[in-house]
């Protein structure tokens, strides 16, 4: 005879209850968890997109992501021609905000040369950029539809291709331009801007500006020899594909990383709380039929077998009821919430234990049980 199925089968409304209501607490840990991985995830889309080996900035900066960077374009042919380096490209970052249907939708406009590196790593639906202007790839999440025509400063781009889970470490949705486009939406000035700059005699200034120049390097190259090189010659920072990552992940989320890695933790320890005293509620509200088990013989383990059963079907319960909910309405969060198989299986782990120490407290209270109350009124 099971005696935890037939207590939870005794009171199943009431358990079933507490089992949702900690099933919501469990979802609220695990969308935490997919947030956190998301923040990191976000933050190195954009880095990852161009698929290059090295980023060359302005000297003593770590741009284009953590620090502003502004190079001449003309760079990208000097790096072209280092040995090791396969091709170049110039490529420009800049948020911008615009109007749509209304509404403001605010975007993060990379412009990069579609002959070189730098531009979207998949088109999911329609085409690349193939005019040299006035065209466009655009993230799914900006809700552009192909064929939109859509102002930018004061060019209007037509949707040519659509992209997926391209946006910034601020989510941001991200959409492609060519660099010509990029660097006029960035230095085109209102016509009475522009004749207050000519009135004072600098006008003259060479746009062909950017924010980074991207390299890939032969397959037998070494990164860090080709950096060296750029430093050494060209006087400006050369930061390799796994040194831009560790910067994003390390310093531009860092903060965001942490102060969700605590909420979740605290998010756990409440959850502990929670469990241990719903087990010490049920145990203490059953103490006379625990001393009944205790006057006709029931050994210790029976008892302990009972209270720890309960507390492992309570939570592994609610966690089922928490993560079935999270997969079913992770989709529509405002940031990406990535969920992995090895995130689930170790919440998975931790409820299990949280549930075996927080049961300790009823099952102390159930060995301290007096056979003698059994006989009591």
């Amino acid at each position: 005879m099971n005696l935890a199925y037939r207590d939870i089968r005794h009171n199943l409304g009431r358990f079933l209850l507490t089992c949702v209501g900690l099933g919501l607490l469990l979802g609220v840990v695990l969308a935490m968890i997919g947030i956190y991985r998301g923040i990191v995830v976000d933050a190195l889309t954009i880095a990852r997109a161009p698929a290059v080996d090295l980023w060359i900035v302005e000297a003593n900066t770590r741009g284009p992501f953590a620090e502003a960077s502004r190079i001449p374009g003309d760079i990208r042919e000097g790096i072209a021609r280092i040995a090791g380096v396969s091709s170049a490209g110039s490529i420009t970052y800049q948020t911008v905000e615009t109007e749509r249907r209304g509404g403001k939708l605010r975007l993060y406009v990379i412009g990069y040369e579609p002959a070189r590196p730098g531009g979207p790593p998949k088109i999911v639906e329609g085409r690349g950029i193939a005019r040299s202007r006035y065209e466009m790839v655009a993230d799914r999440t900006t809700g552009l539809a192909l064929g939109e025509r859509i102002q930018l400063g004061r060019s209007v781009l037509t949707v040519v291709g659509l992209t997926r889970h391209q946006v910034n470490s601020g989510g941001d949705p991200a959409v492609y331009i060519t660099l010509p486009d990029a660097q006029k939406l960035q230095f085109d000035l209102a016509p009475p801007a522009a004749r207050v700059l000519l009135a004072r005699g600098s006008a003259g200034a060479s746009r062909d500006t950017v924010n980074a120049v991207v390299a890939r390097l032969h397959p037998n190259a070494s990164p860090d020899s080709v950096a060296e090189t750029v430093r050494r010659w060209k006087h400006l920072s050369a930061i390799t594909q796994a040194e831009q990552e560790r910067i994003l992940s390390q310093s531009l989320v860092d903060r965001a990383r942490r102060q969700i890695g605590m909420f979740t933790t605290l998010l756990l320890i409440v959850s502990a709380v929670i469990i241990a005293l719903i087990i010490y509620t049920m145990t203490m509200e059953k103490l006379k039929q625990i001393a009944t088990l205790k006057l006709i013989g029931a050994p210790d383990r029976t008892i302990i077998g009972m209270i720890v059963q309960q507390a492992l079907a309570l939570g592994l319960i609610g966690f089922a009821i928490g993560a079935t909910l999270i997969a079913n309405i992770m989709g529509y969060f405002p940031r990406r919430v990535v969920l992995e198989a090895d995130n689930i299986l170790a919440l998975g782990l931790v409820v299990i234990a949280v549930c075996l120490l927080s049961s300790g407290l009823g099952v102390r209270a159930a060995l301290r049980a007096d056979p003698a109350t059994a006989l009591g009124g």
